[in-house]
C-alpha cells in the first residue's frame, strides 16, 4: 500500500527511514500476503502459542476487545477460521510509528498509510495538516475536507479493493448500502478499527459512531448521499 511521511527539521531523513523500516518490521510479522510471516506461520498450525511474539499477543488482545466494544461487527478471524489482523494492525502500526517521531522530540509530522493518518502540528507552511475525502464515484475528486489537529483519520470502503470488508454477523452477505466510511477518533488506531466496524454494520454504521463518544464520522451511501455524525462539521473548519 501507498505510505507517505513528512517529517520537518534537519532530522526529518533519519526519523523517515526509521519509520519505513519499522513498517517493514509489521508487514514481516502481520501480512496475510506473505508466506513467511507470523500471522501465516500461525494459520498453517505451525507456531505454537507459547512462541507467539509479544506484538502479536497485543494485537490479538485488542482485536478481542474491539469485538466486545463492536457487538461482535469486528472480527479478524475470517470464515474459514484463520486470522486477518488487517483491520485494526494498521492504524496501530501507523499509531506506534507516530510514537517514534514523537519521541525523537517532533512535533510537525504527517504519517499515511493506505489511507489511514496520524498527523500533528503543522506543516511546512505553517498550516495546519489537511486530509481530503476522495469521491468514491469520481477518484479525481475532493468531497470534504478537514482538519484533524492531532486527531487519526481513517476511512473504509469498497469503491478501490471491492468487497473485502465482510459483516461477521452476516456471513455471505455482501455490503452494497454504503461505499465510504470515514471516521476521526482521538487517534489513528480508534479511528481504524472503529472505521473497519462501522463499515460492517452497513446504513447503521454512521449511528453507532454517532452514539459513540471521540468518534465521528461521515458516509457516502450507493445513492452517492453523504451524511456525517453531528459533530463532523467542526473538522471542517480551517
Amino acid at each position: 500500500m501507498p505510505i507517505t511521511v513528512d517529517i520537518d527539521g534537519a532530522s526529518g531523513g533519519v526519523l523517515v527511514d526509521t519509520v519505513f523500516d519499522y513498517f517493514e518490521q509489521i508487514d514481516r510479522r502481520f501480512s496475510t500476503y506473505r508466506t513467511d510471516s507470523e500471522i501465516s506461520t500461525i494459520n498453517r498450525g505451525d507456531l505454537p502459542v507459547r512462541d507467539w511474539s509479544g506484538e502479536m499477543m497485543e494485537v490479538l488482545a485488542l482485536a478481542a476487545r474491539t469485538r466486545t466494544e463492536t457487538d461482535g461487527y469486528f472480527d479478524i478471524r475470517k470464515p474459514d477460521g484463520s486470522l486477518d489482523p488487517s483491520g485494526i494492525v494498521k492504524g496501530w502500526a501507523i499509531r506506534n510509528a507516530a510514537g517514534i517521531v514523537q519521541r525523537a522530540g517532533i512535533s510537525d509530522f504527517f504519517i499515511e498509510a493506505g489511507g489511514d493518518i496520524q498527523s500533528l502540528g503543522r506543516n511546512s507552511l505553517g498550516l495546519d495538516w489537511s486530509v481530503g475525502i476522495r469521491n468514491p464515484f469520481n477518484a479525481d475528486e475532493i468531497i470534504k475536507i478537514v482538519y484533524p489537529r492531532g486527531h487519526g483519520v481513517a476511512t473504509s470502503g469498497t469503491y478501490v479493493r471491492g468487497q473485502h470488508i465482510y459483516n461477521p454477523r452476516g456471513i455471505g452477505d455482501l455490503i452494497t448500502e454504503i461505499v465510504s466510511l470515514t471516521v476521526i477518533g482521538s487517534d489513528v488506531f480508534e479511528a481504524d478499527r472503529f472505521a473497519t466496524a462501522a463499515f460492517a454494520m452497513g446504513r447503521d454504521g454512521i449511528l453507532f459512531l454517532e452514539q459513540t463518544p471521540g468518534l465521528e464520522g461521515y458516509v457516502v451511501d450507493s445513492n452517492r448521499r453523504a451524511t456525517p455524525t453531528s459533530g463532523f462539521g467542526a473538522f471542517c473548519q480551517p
